[in-house]
């Protein structure tokens, strides 16, 4: 008995009613078996929770660091908050209202940091939990924060704003104090200008009651705090950056705008001690330097037994255009000056000491950059950096495509760790890295998970994402095997992209036989085969395929596209079974009859040896080449499968499949060939181009007596294609001469009609985000009346603009006859939009209703909804593998869907899930005798029985619907709309431990799944409304309800909808807060103990207290208590800034203990009540006696 939990698809059933009364079992035959398939996966078993987020913090603004918990702190442009502590420990938080972060305090061991952000808000965050949460908020209303300080084991935060005053917040309670500083009081009352906004506030390191406050137009004040008053003001012409002290506090450095630094004494105000330029040049005759850019930021470290530290970032001369940002460390005699791969955002020295009174001993600085994050050696010679153990380098190049594999065989992660090892980096510092605070989390998953990325420069990584970590184990630069050219000058006229024509566009992996195949946008596809030894390729293999279809009939289901042709190279192999027999001659000549580029690839394979290092090594490189003057189309799918050694690919012209291990091309058709007789769409016509005229504009080729041959009829269902025993599409003269005939007859009746069908077609497409989609689709719906060609310039244009956009319209972004609508974000294109190959899948299957055994097979999946099925032939030995031919025979189109075909799967009798059939990974490079090549694995099928001869079930997801399909009876035995206000973005067929099931992403942002095979909705949460591309690019399901995507260009959020995960997701998350006693204060000495001279205390509630210094107004700030609960305030109820928050846990404690105290209240009431009858009775007794009568 299947159980139905209401209120967790309540969600589902709001935005899917509709569609679920139309989910039904359309066969008896097919209910009834079905109801004998009991299913164990329920909605109790998901659920929806975010888990970690890798990568680098997008659009970084500010940066803290806990010296003593050794945690740093980013935050960043839109509110974000990443904290990090040693590899592995990571946590993410998030604004509210999602201002920039402008700065970040910690409290030193105190297990709480405090934000300022852009909105003239301040957090007090609380880290003694796993999931950080806000404590404490203010809103100031009045002034605009630029500036904070929170000093050393202080509970007074000192806030500077844009009109020049200080205001003082107690972190405890987040209130304000009646103490102001006011700039008017702060500057000479001779000045006639305002100072400016607050740029720094700090206080002396000898005496916190001498607070330095820096204004923006260059003045410098040294406040009194008890006196209220300005004890000293500096002056300076230029504009102040930032200000550091000495750790003695009698002197203080100046960064400015002209690149100079001033160095102050305090107690000599009227000029400054020392002025420099780093960076600028000395003239000889003694004049002032030439001014440089502004130095952004100083810092200013002593050390015990050498010369002080003073590192700045800015101050270049303006004369070095061009140059990248950079760090200048100064030490002594000696500056050295690093330059870094991205401008500065902020630096921060690491010491030592978290106190500022002592020497600091800087050992280390934290340089937080626009996309990176590095930290430099200061104790060793050269000044090297530290290697970085977070996964930051997501980004190095854009991600493209992303793919995740959760449940891999153990054996992969280690494979792929010992080849990427020996790709590390050499020159980085031998000290261990120093943010190495927090703990790991003591929970972890029993599978082993893979992310794989692809990226705009052709490189691909490869990530272990185990135990909710990511550590890179390899990487793989695909563009080895072009040639790249030097300058723009040199690029090839052939490509069809301006900018990053290697890019990767879909991935196919295959984690037991290690096979990985990648397509580029460049229309090009590579097979790699992993090794674990090194090899050197002196001639790339190289296939070259010609794609093509063109229909010029408009109701014949015959007038099929254009059958194409491999074109042999010097790079592919010898065997007979090389290239199909050609109708065209095979030629490479960049220019046909007509002038036109015909069999060119768009890029150019390299020609010199390719040494291939250990891990994954080229099988096979696969180019779409020109076709009279037209550029091949980019590949909208991709399946590669180790078992029977071929990949397919599709794209808007027809589909590919090739075998790999004979370098052979197999298959190479239009989407209408694959019906046959049986198509069931009306296809609109395409008129030949006017520079084909010559070749009776039916042939492409150089000899016009070669047209007939070019056209053929789509094969019939029983077609069987075999490599040499020529094409299924040659027919004989007659039928060719029949089929030209008939052309001609028509031709009247359908140039009437151009006008207006071109009028209707137009009125249809409006303009698409993709670009490239909009050509692909104008193109094919072209007619005489257009242009016959584009110039190539503006071709490679919209293919670059197309493919940066990366819209989800391609190839999913299609709607078919069955549905003329879609949400309003995206373009309906109806019935004459082309049919795109969107999908495939490899199987041993029933794919004809005749079968009684299953063989292999390959699933087809359009854009238009449709299913077909082709049916393989593949020699059973390796020997006959590696000799004979495969056979193809094409059955049909299986089912038919509303949307795009985006995900195929197959099920056995019992409803369990059929694993893909793969071969296990052997060493490519051993030799014969010692090479053990292990037997495919197919899945099993339960034997045929005449009460059910369906054991096999096709279960097929579009953009609209999902359908599972008894095999071979293709008959639908449940049928559910997933949607029909939105559609479906990306869909798998996953298994989780309790059972197997279909989880959907759509493009209104909820996240669905369906149990199998009933497709009973079970999860329905709207969970994130698509706002970017680059989520529908790269959002990705996986098994045991693990999911991603690219939350931003350089970072990845990860997900779970598996209510197991969630429950033990405390457990996994490390923590950022453990017990750490704080160093001890340094020691006075005994002559600074004994005459005076060491560090001055100050008691700040005497001054800023409310008994002292008042209330503050009440317009000036809001005070907001936060979201975080009990747990919270129980981690910040200890050290000094806890006192008040124990307080108010101790008062929630003795709420419980209420009838205890207040029986022994009135039980001291009863006391006092009989010691006073008792004390009046003795003054009775004793009021009119005298005192000698006692």
């Amino acid at each position: 008995m299947k159980k139905f939990n209401i209120r967790k698809v309540l969600d589902g059933l709001t935005a899917a009613s509709s569609s679920s009364s139309a989910a039904a079992a359309s066969p008896h035959s097919g209910n009834r078996e079905n109801d004998m398939i009991q299913e164990t996966l329920q909605s109790e078993h998901f659920q929806l929770c975010k888990t970690v987020r890798h990568g680098f913090p997008y659009q970084p603004s500010s940066m803290a660091f806990d010296p003593v918990q050794k945690i740093l702190a980013i935050g960043t442009q839109n509110g974000a908050l990443r904290l990090f502590g040693r590899a592995g420990v990571e946590c993410y938080c998030q604004h509210e209202s999602g201002s920039a972060v402008i700065q970040l305090e910690f409290l030193v061991n105190e297990g709480a940091l405090v934000s300022a952000l852009a909105d003239d808000s301040i957090h007090l965050w609380n880290l003694r939990q796993k999931l950080p949460a806000i404590l404490h908020s203010l809103k100031f209303n009045r002034e605009r924060i630029t500036f904070c300080h929170l000093p050393f084991q202080s509970k007074w935060l000192y806030v500077g704003t844009e009109r020049g005053n200080i205001h003082i917040v107690n972190v405890e309670s987040f209130t304000l104090s009646g103490y102001v500083i006011m700039w008017n009081k702060a500057i000479e009352l001779s000045s006639k200008t305002h100072p400016g906004p607050v740029v720094h506030i700090s206080d002396n390191p000898m005496d916190e009651g001498k607070l330095l406050i820096g204004f923006e137009c260059g003045i410098v004040v040294l406040w009194d705090l008890k006196s209220k008053k300005a004890d000293y003001r500096y002056n300076y012409d230029e504009a102040i950056h930032s200000v550091a002290w000495h750790h003695e506090g009698k002197q203080f450095v100046c960064s400015h705008s002209d690149g100079t630094l001033t160095t102050w004494n305090v107690r000599a105000p009227a000029k400054p001690a020392q002025i420099i330029t780093p960076h600028g040049k000395q003239p000889k005759d003694g004049k002032k330097p030439e001014p440089c850019k502004p130095i952004l930021k100083v810092e200013y470290k002593t050390t015990r037994a050498g010369d002080p530290f003073m590192i700045l970032c800015g101050g270049l001369s303006y004369d070095t255009v061009g140059r990248r940002a950079c760090l200048t460390v100064m030490h002594g005699k000696s500056t050295a000056v690093l330059e870094m791969d991205y401008p500065i955002v902020d630096f921060l020295t690491l010491c030592e000491t978290p106190y500022p009174n002592d020497f600091q001993e800087p050992y280390a600085v934290v340089v937080l950059l626009e996309k990176d994050l590095v930290v430099i050696d200061l104790a060793q010679i050269g000044y090297p950096i530290f290697e970085n153990p977070y996964p930051l380098s997501i980004h190095e190049s854009p991600v493209t495509c992303c793919e995740y594999f959760a449940d891999c065989p153990a054996e992969v992660i280690p494979a792929l760790y010992s080849v990427g090892s020996r790709q590390k980096r050499q020159g980085f510092s031998k000290k261990e890295w120093p943010i190495s605070g927090g703990n790991w989390g003591q929970g972890t998953l029993s599978f082993s998970e893979i992310i794989i990325t692809g990226h705009a420069d052709g490189s691909i990584k490869f990530w272990d994402a185990s135990a909710l970590m990511l550590q890179v184990l390899y990487k793989l630069k695909t563009a080895k095997v072009f040639d790249k050219p030097r300058g723009k000058e040199e690029k090839s006229s052939t490509e069809i992209v301006d900018e990053d024509p290697f890019a990767i566009q879909i991935l196919s992996w295959c984690p037991e036989s290690r096979v990985l195949c990648v397509a580029g946008v460049s229309a090009h596809v590579i097979v790699y085969r992993f090794s674990k030894q090194e090899v050197t390729t002196e001639v790339v293999q190289l296939l070259e395929v010609r794609m093509q279809c063109e229909l010029n009939e408009v109701e014949s289901p015959e007038g099929g596209g254009e059958q194409a042709s491999a074109v042999s190279t010097p790079g592919t192999s010898s065997s007979p079974q090389t290239s199909l027999p050609q109708s065209h001659p095979s030629t490479s000549s960049n220019n046909s009859s007509d002038g036109l580029r015909d069999n060119v690839p768009c890029l150019k394979v390299r020609s010199s040896p390719l040494k291939q290092s250990p891990g994954c090594q080229v099988e096979l490189l696969i180019q779409l080449v020109w076709v009279s003057g037209e550029p091949p189309q980019q590949i909208t799918s991709l399946a590669v499968n180790s078992a029977y050694g071929l990949v397919a690919f599709g794209n808007g012209s027809g589909l590919a499949v090739v075998d790999y291990l004979q370098k052979t091309l197999l298959l190479n058709v239009s989407t209408a060939e694959l019906y046959g007789s049986t198509d069931p769409h009306h296809r609109q016509p395409r008129s030949p181009r006017k520079t084909r005229q010559l070749s009776a504009g039916l042939c492409d080729g150089n000899d016009a007596s070669a047209a007939p041959e070019e056209r053929c009829k789509s094969p019939t269902s029983d077609c069987v294609v075999a490599i040499g025993s020529g094409s299924p599409c040659n027919s004989d003269e007659d039928s060719k001469q029949k089929f030209i005939d008939k052309v001609k007859s028509k031709s009247k009746r359908i140039s009437k009609t151009v006008a207006s069908d071109f009028a209707k077609i137009s009125r249809k497409i409006n303009m698409i985000a993709d670009q490239k989609d909009e050509r692909r689709l104008r193109r094919y719906c072209s007619l005489h009346v257009k242009k016959q060609q584009s110039s190539v310039k503006e071709t490679k244009k919209k293919r670059a603009a197309s493919f940066r956009e990366t819209s989800f319209c391609d190839p999913h972004a299609r709607d078919n006859s069955f549905s003329r609508s879609r949400s309003s974000s995206v373009t309906s294109i109806d019935r004459e939009s082309r049919e795109v190959i969107s999908s495939f899948y490899f199987c041993d299957s029933l794919s004809k209703k005749s079968e009684t055994v299953a063989v292999p097979s390959l699933w087809v999946g359009t854009s238009l909804g449709s299913m077909l099925a082709i049916a393989l032939t593949v020699p059973s030995t390796p020997d006959q593998r590696m000799q004979q031919p495969v056979g193809v025979s094409f059955c049909g189109p299986v089912v038919r869907l509303k949307g795009a075909i985006l995900r195929m799967a197959q099920l056995d009798a019992s409803g369990t899930l059929l694993p893909h059939v793969y071969e296990s990974w052997y060493e490519p490079n051993a030799p014969e005798e010692e090479r053990e090549r292990p037997r495919r694995r197919r899945p099993t099928s339960p034997p045929s029985s005449q009460e059910s001869p369906d054991c096999q079930y096709a279960v097929v997801c579009s953009e609209k619907q999902a359908k599972v399909v008894a095999m071979p009876s293709q008959n639908c035995v449940y049928e559910h709309n997933i949607t029909e206000t939105s559609f479906v973005l990306r869909a798998d067929v996953v298994t989780m431990t309790a059972g197997v099931g279909i989880s959907c992403f759509c493009a209104n942002g909820h996240i669905m799944t369906l149990s199998l095979p009933s497709l009973r909705p079970l999860l329905d949460v709207n969970y994130l409304p698509l706002t970017d591309m680059r989520i529908a690019r790269t959002f990705c399901f996986s098994n045991q309800g693990q999911a991603l995507y690219l939350t931003s260009p350089t970072e990845i959020q990860r997900i779970t909808y598996s209510q197991e995960t969630c429950d033990n997701l405390q457990e996994m998350l490390g923590e950022l807060f453990t017990p750490v006693e704080t160093p001890e204060a340094p020691n006075r000495g005994f002559f600074k103990g004994l005459f005076g001279g060491g560090a001055q205390s100050l008691d700040r509630e005497d001054l800023f207290g409310e008994v002292a210094a008042g209330k503050a107004s009440r317009s000036l700030a809001q005070h907001i208590p936060g979201p975080g609960g009990m747990e919270g305030m129980k981690g910040a109820a200890s050290g000094v800034v806890g006192e008040l928050a124990r307080a108010r846990i101790a008062l929630d404690e003795r709420g419980q203990k209420l009838g205890e105290l207040e029986e022994r209240t009135a039980a001291m009431m009863a006391s006092a009540d009989s010691f006073s009858k008792h004390a009046h009775d003795m003054m009775l007794k004793y009021k009119d006696k005298k005192w000698y009568q006692l």
